[in-house]
């Protein structure tokens, strides 16, 4: 914008010293601010008590997290019917220098007893029983499913930890894995926020060389998280959605990473309008008006890919959806409320020491401008289509590397990184007994079929053995063996006790399956699958149905990838609809998708290569991919909805391709500095010792950097510039003429023109 024709605009807007120029009185200046600030306030520091509670209302037992319809779930909800209380199971083994002595075996009779005092173990605890090497014993002792199972496991421990010399054990099984899960989430309401902070923080030092503006900015982010999972802890109470570990981490850093990128906006808007010579209250609203349709067409696109996740049929990922949105508008909300509030009581005093001073604006930024992003303007102007080509085909070349990608399932022993007593002890556990000891497969069969199912499931391969559940045995089962067409059940006691009877619920019996190998592995969930085939075979579909451990791991892993299926075109086309609205065209939303496609695929792609050769991950769990794309496509093009829209505005007054290099100047630092901070917050997640976390961390953080420094930054500015005006298409600046400014009529300029001129 030339000199005269700022000046003129300027003239015709009311004047901040003139009292009579319409603007708020002087208490109103004073008050919305204060008002605003003391409003958050009064909200973060309600939330924040609420850091240390979210154990209360959260879970991480992923049978949880399953449609209703899904066989693991029914057998779920009717084991209490069976076995008389929702429990879930730990396996003690214990083991000696070689064979377990006499005296030995003695001590091990002891822990039953020990293990019943402790307040959440519900049911009886099982005797020892030896090993057929006699060199080492289990124990299975029910604990409530609804208590705390990380406590009653630590307890467990302690005790096993004082056996004596000779002897050791571990506590293993479905609770020992979920009691390490849990240790490992620790982490997320202490030294997660404590990382990503930190390294917010030094980032914004390092891009505002000032001690207070990077405190207000994290002060508007962390406030932003505080409301929110004040709002989601207690839809979670209600019971409105399913809260874990991993949702609460990336909520956390969702927040904090998009409301330091709207923050960003923000400000840089703000020292805009200082640096033009705008008093304090003008400043506020010029910045709040050049950042509220990017802001919220930003927020607006990541909530809309998030809230695709409801078609999920994982409870987990359906509640990741509303409660990541959540935090999304809280962040919008704290960018346009809260941050512009604490600038307006602080004004230039923000900045300190790097004050804005008054400056002429250039008449060319892209030629006359200094530094990195002028430069790279240039040399886009120069060489748009090599530039495009080259990043194009570097893309597709990494993503060629997805196809390396093992995201079919990981064991629950894989799921933790680090240490694990669980992982340990189910390897001694696998040594000495059938890997399947104390994590059964669950069979609910009719009565009348019992039989038939008994005979499919002794014959099966990876079977090691057969029990019916059976209230009147002292063990609470019976073993179950078909000999010439009648059943036979045996309880384990002395010679002559009497055969149980086996529990019948609503004509329906409960088997218990002893798998032979680890109830998480690869082999024992191919075993579910064989068993529901011969028993839908022998039985006919629907009647038996098969539900434990690995089943539910079974039906997890088949329900992500129908999810990922399903829900990955959907958000495209969702994200796609709403950036043509933005943009008013249909060629460029277009265009700007398939480069978040194709840096989501190079993304990935790296990714895969990394965690199989260089971090040497089992595998990954099916629900990485659709995490991973639903948060690199709507937080991507983020950044070039911030390109777009400003490349849009400048557009409309020095025509296409000139909009273009000048829209890159005025948003190259910015734009980068949020994707570094956007990329340092996911990366955050390493810090928690889950592998999801981990890979989704790694992922997006890459992934951001990539979209930031190559798609934002050069692909998507060459490839517009080289179609030039056409990119538009049909809007009326592809009409307008060959590269043209578009205005309305000689010698007029529209509302909307008007205010994006001023801004």
């Amino acid at each position: 914008m030339n000199p005269d024709t700022r000046r003129s605009l300027r003239d015709a807007a009311p004047d901040d010293s003139d009292p009579r120029a319409g603007r708020p009185s002087r208490w109103l200046r004073i008050g919305i601010p204060v008002v605003l600030i003391l409003v958050w306030l009064i909200g973060g520091s309600v939330g924040g008590m609420y850091f240390g509670k979210v154990e209360e209302v959260s879970t991480n037992d992923q049978s949880s997290f399953l449609p209703e319809s899904a066989d693991a779930t029914q057998v779920q909800e009717r084991l209490p019917d069976f076995v008389g209380s929702e429990s879930i199971p730990a396996v003690v083994v214990v083991t000696g220098d070689g064979e377990l002595t006499p005296d030995q075996l003695t001590i091990t009779t002891d822990l039953p007893i020990a293990f019943a005092e402790i307040e959440g173990v519900s049911g009886d605890v099982s005797p020892p029983i030896p090993s057929e090497d006699g060199e080492a014993v289990q124990l299975f002792v029910p604990i409530d499913a609804d208590g705390e199972i990380r406590d009653v496991v630590a307890e467990l421990r302690s005790i096993v930890a004082e056996l004596p010399d000779g002897l050791e054990g571990w506590v293993t099984g479905p609770a020992g894995f979920t009691a390490d899960l849990s240790e490992g989430f620790l982490g997320i309401d202490g030294l997660l926020l404590l990382v990503a902070l930190g390294a917010v923080f030094v980032i914004l030092i390092i891009v505002y060389r000032s001690p207070l503006l990077p405190i207000l900015v994290l002060a508007s982010s962390l406030f932003a998280l505080c409301v929110a999972l004040l709002t989601v802890w207690w839809l979670a109470y209600a019971g409105i959605v399913v809260l874990n570990g991993q949702v609460q981490g990336i909520l956390f850093i969702l927040v904090i990473g998009a409301a330091t990128d709207y923050a960003l906006l923000y400000v840089a808007r703000f020292r805009e309008a200082l640096s033009h010579g705008e008093a304090r209250w003008r400043a506020t609203l010029s910045a709040w008006r050049g950042s509220f349709e990017p802001i919220l067409a930003s927020g607006g696109t990541v909530i809309a890919g998030l809230l695709c996740l409801l078609l999920s049929d994982l409870a987990t990922n359906r509640a990741l959806g509303p409660i990541a949105s959540i935090g999304i508008v809280f962040a919008m909300l704290a960018a346009l409320t809260f941050l512009p509030a604490l600038l307006a009581v602080f004004g230039r005093v923000a900045f300190w020491p790097f004050v804005p001073k008054r400056q002429a604006a250039a008449s060319d930024p892209v030629r006359d401008g200094r530094g990195v992003w002028p430069a790279t303007a240039r040399l886009v102007a120069r060489r748009a289509r090599p530039i495009w080509i080259i990043c194009t085909v570097v893309l597709l070349g990494a993503s060629v590397g997805m196809l390396q990608l093992k995201a079919d399932g990981v064991s629950s022993s894989d799921l933790v990184l680090g240490a694990s007593q669980a992982r340990d002890g189910q390897a001694v556990l696998a040594e000495h007994f059938p890997g399947g000891s104390g994590s059964p497969a669950y069979v609910i069969v009719p009565e009348g079929e019992i039989a038939a199912a008994t005979t499919v499931l002794a014959d099966a391969d990876g079977v090691d053995g057969v029990a019916v559940a059976a209230e009147d045995s002292p063990t609470g089962q019976a073993s179950v063996s078909v000999v010439d067409g009648d059943v036979v059940f045996e309880a384990a006691g002395p010679p002559g006790t009497p055969a149980p009877e086996p529990t019948v619920s609503e004509g329906d019996v409960l088997l218990q399956v002893t798998l032979a190998d680890p109830a998480d592995s690869a082999a024992a969930e191919e075993t579910v699958a064989q068993l529901r085939a011969d028993l839908d075979a022998e039985l006919g579909s629907g009647t038996a149905l098969v539900g434990g451990v690995t089943a539910v791991a079974l039906d997890t892993n088949a329900t992500s990838i129908r999810d990922r299926t399903l829900i990955i075109p959907i958000v495209l086309i969702v994200i796609l609809a709403i950036l043509m609205l933005l943009l008013r065209s249909v060629l460029a939303p277009v265009l700007l998708i398939a480069t978040v496609i194709v840096s989501f695929g190079a993304a990935l792609g790296i990714s895969a290569l990394v965690f199989n050769h260089l971090f040497g991950f089992p595998g990954a769990d099916p629900a990485v991919p659709l995490y991973g794309f639903v948060f690199l496509v709507a937080l991507g093009i983020d950044y070039n909805i911030f390109l777009m829209t400003r490349v849009r505005e400048e557009s409309l007054r020095h025509g296409t391709r000139q909009g273009i290099l000048r829209g890159l100047v005025a948003t190259g630092g910015v734009i980068t500095s949020a994707g570094l901070v956007l990329a340092a917050t996911f990366a955050a997640l390493g810090v928690i010792p889950i592998l999801f976390l981990a890979q989704i961390a790694f992922i997006v953080a890459f992934g951001v950097l990539l979209d930031t420094f190559v798609v934002r930054s050069l692909l998507v500015p060459a490839l517009s510039h080289d179609i030039g005006r056409a990119i538009w298409w049909p809007s009326k600046l592809w009409r307008a003429g060959p590269d043209a400014p578009h205005t309305a009529a000689a010698g007029q300029t529209d509302a909307a023109t008007r205010r994006t001129l001023e801004t």
